[in-house]
């Protein structure tokens, strides 16, 4: 694989030998995100088959011209990793991406940001080459916040939710837009880049609050319960959590949730990521090669400090990340807290005579966010 990661590294996916497979991909997947194997498996298959088309395309087979462009929804509770697989599968495939916050975009002619945007940010990440983002990723994050109004007669227009939608169904299905450099709104006398997005691969994400509970009522439509589910559980429909019940979304309940039809049959894949739990949370710790345990070992040894964590302080730093519900993002914050005195003291540490500075993260420390240092 590593072969394969270095040649896409320096020229992108072009041809087909340049495409990695998907059990490639899971793997190099694998070394950055903890868990998340179905979402992973997705990912790949779904990433190998778009850049597959466009690379055999590019070398005169015909049968490319009937494959049709098959985007991507991901669900998934908030710091579970949707981020990461996209800009880790952007960074394997060597191609630009970008993250549109959806929440930004309103209709053409309101204040806010245009849904050409998407495409202009693309532009910038790969320096404005146009061949480039024209193979690109674009993550279309928060697509949950752009769902219909509720039912209902309304004076006003939707102009953040079912115009948005309606907005970007052609850039998703593929179009030709012309990108300014510094969006159309504030700078609308200038040039414009124009940009085929029929090769773009749109992966939309978000968390999708409440689409569980639609789930939940569609599986026990029809069944007399008396009493209350029991725990593991959801609405007796046999699903352990909340979280499994979103790998089994399907198309009318996102309709039911917001959607309209036709932007939903632009996401012809769905598949979610399931909540963290402590054991997953105790791995993204140390694991990955970029682990946060990893990263403040290496800052700390830059200025001659070894580090070292307790595995009763990860514990603690996981027990405390679960308590906060947010997910991996929560471990960072937790340990900026913890190390924040220690990394403004260690590096004016002197060394114990004969041995080398040692600094000892402990469960005390995190727990009470009391950050003195012990020497070792």
């Amino acid at each position: 694989m590593e072969n394969n990661v270095t040649r896409n590294q320096k020229k992108g996916v072009k041809r087909p030998g340049d495409i990695p497979t998907p059990v490639q991909i899971k793997e190099y997947l694998d070394s950055y995100v903890v868990g998340q194997d179905e979402a992973k498996k997705t990912l790949a298959v779904a990433a190998y088959n778009h850049y597959k088309r466009i690379a055999h395309r590019g070398n005169g087979n015909p049968g490319s011209n009937i494959i049709g462009k098959s985007n991507v929804l991901l669900l998934g509770k908030t710091g579970s990793g949707k981020t990461l697989l996209v800009k880790t599968l952007a960074k394997l495939l060597s191609v630009p991406y970008h993250v549109q916050d959806c929440t930004k975009i309103t209709a053409s002619g309101y204040v806010g940001s245009d849904v050409e945007d998407c495409i202009v940010g693309l532009l910038r990440n790969s320096g404005y080459g146009r061949e480039a983002s024209e193979r690109g990723i674009v993550m279309l994050d928060e697509v949950d916040k752009i769902k219909s109004a509720s039912a209902g007669r309304s004076v006003t227009r939707d102009v953040s939710g079912e115009c948005v939608q309606q907005s970007l169904l052609k850039i998703m299905e593929g179009d030709i837009v012309g990108c300014p450099h510094q969006g159309g709104r504030k700078n609308p006398e200038q040039p414009l880049f124009y940009v085929n997005t029929s090769d773009i691969l749109f992966i939309a994400s978000g968390a999708f609050v409440g689409l569980d509970d639609i789930v939940a009522r569609r599986l026990g439509a029809g069944k007399n319960r008396i009493g209350f589910s029991g725990p593991g559980n959801a609405a007796g429909t046999g699903a352990k959590d909340k979280g499994e019940l979103l790998s089994l979304v399907q198309p009318c309940d996102l309709r039911e949730f917001g959607l309209i039809p036709e932007f939903i049959g632009r996401l012809p894949i769905i598949t979610s990521v399931s909540p963290l739990g402590k054991d997953e949370l105790l791995r993204i710790l140390t694991e990955p090669c970029d682990s946060l345990v990893n990263q403040y070992t290496g800052l700390l040894a830059m200025d001659g400090v070894k580090l070292e964590f307790t595995p009763e302080s990860l514990n603690a730093v996981a027990d405390r990340a679960i308590e906060l519900e947010t997910g991996a993002r929560g471990l960072r914050n937790i340990l900026e807290e913890v190390m924040r005195d220690v990394m403004f003291n260690a590096p004016s540490m002197r060394k114990p005579r004969g041995r080398e500075k040692c600094v000892v993260i402990t469960e005390d420390m995190v727990r009470s966010y009391s950050l003195g240092m012990r020497v070792a």
